[in-house]
């Protein structure tokens, strides 16, 4: 089978790689039909995550199951399913009280598409088939007449943008209409989505970002924009704050208009190491912080809930793409991208 390799800053090549067989009855085998990029891929292909060369990339996206062991019962071929971009078992310690992505069975960051990072590599969904390894445990089935591009990633990117607002529906749902706001810096399309489930669940969202494309779809999904580097008081004060930058001048601005005993969401990775953060001010205010990875198989389902009912955030998706170009598209990639087969 075919499979998409990063070789090197600008070059992703199709390879050849042996098919994955089913090896143990909770095992299952899904073509994958529908593949986004993460942020993390754009990261990549623009060079600000330098990454060796040399693995199979793609770790959102949807697929048709095409066989399972003998024990599973969840799905069935034909069946099309969300992959979550992390592996996990579904019955240890960890994974039973929803921390799906530190799977007590496998590795620390067991997962596809991002091989030098992971703790075990399971290959990437740019490829003709991916092994799941624990199919009950992890494939959700998506529900019918829910736009594939708009749950292309599901996988990853949009249930990190739902533990930013998802979580704190009943601190907001208990103020007044008019406190029930969402701040959220963006970048990228995690800030994109962030503001569209925000907006979904019934709250005012203000989105802050300066280039042009991401404040058009964010008002396309209902927000407030405004065009400006980072947050200032100006906007006001927030109970929930989402920071997708990763810029730590932008992370501070978006500390500061959090309420005393608010939250501030971050969903960045920082790879310069040490940020400074304003923990005295944090501390008198009572600011909560919420950083670390998403459990993504934990929180798909409810933003399937999410989907089902209305919620459409296909304006997040900058660009539709055919399977067959990948190669070419792949690394000239600045925003979510989306292929079909």
């Amino acid at each position: 089978m075919q499979q998409l390799v990063f070789e090197e800053m600008g070059t992703y090549t199709w390879r050849e790689t042996a098919e994955p067989e089913i090896q143990a009855p909770e095992q299952a085998i899904v073509r994958p039909t529908v593949v986004a990029c993460c942020d993390l891929d754009v990261a990549v292909a623009e060079g600000r995550l330098p990454m060796p060369p040399g693995h199979a990339v793609g770790h959102e996206g949807i697929g048709e199951v095409v066989a399972v062991g003998n024990a599973v019962q969840g799905v069935a071929p034909g069946d099309q399913v969300v992959i979550p971009f992390q592996i996990s078992c579904g019955q240890c310690r960890e994974c039973r009280r929803g921390v799906t992505g530190s799977c007590g069975a496998l590795p620390l960051m067991a997962m596809y598409g991002m091989a030098p990072l992971a703790g075990f590599d399971g290959g990437g969904f740019m490829a003709d088939l991916v092994h799941v390894p624990y199919a009950d445990a992890m494939l959700v089935p998506i529900p019918r007449g829910v736009d594939p591009i708009g749950i292309a990633s599901l996988s990853d990117n949009i249930v990190d943008a739902w533990r930013g607002v998802g979580p704190y529906r009943a601190e907001l749902d208990a103020l007044d209409d008019v406190d029930r706001r969402v701040l959220v810096a963006g970048r990228q399309s995690i800030g994109l989505y962030a503001a569209g489930l925000g907006v979904a669940l019934g709250y005012r969202v203000d989105y802050v970002d300066i280039d042009p494309h991401r404040l058009a779809a964010a008002e396309k999904l209902g927000a407030t924009v405004h065009d400006r580097p980072k947050p200032d008081k100006s906007l006001g004060s927030y109970p929930v704050t989402v920071h997708t930058s990763a810029a730590p001048d932008v992370l501070a601005a978006t500390l500061r208009v959090t309420w005393p005993d608010g939250v501030c969401t971050d969903t960045g990775i920082y790879y310069q190491g040490a940020v400074e953060m304003p923990l005295l001010s944090m501390y008198t205010r009572g600011v909560r912080f919420v950083t670390g990875r998403v459990n993504a198989r934990a929180a798909i389902p409810q933003v399937i809930e999410l989907l089902q009912a209305g919620c459409d955030v296909t304006p997040a998706v900058d660009r539709v793409a055919p399977w067959d170009a990948a190669a070419d598209v792949w690394p000239a990639m600045t925003g979510k991208t989306v292929f079909m087969r």
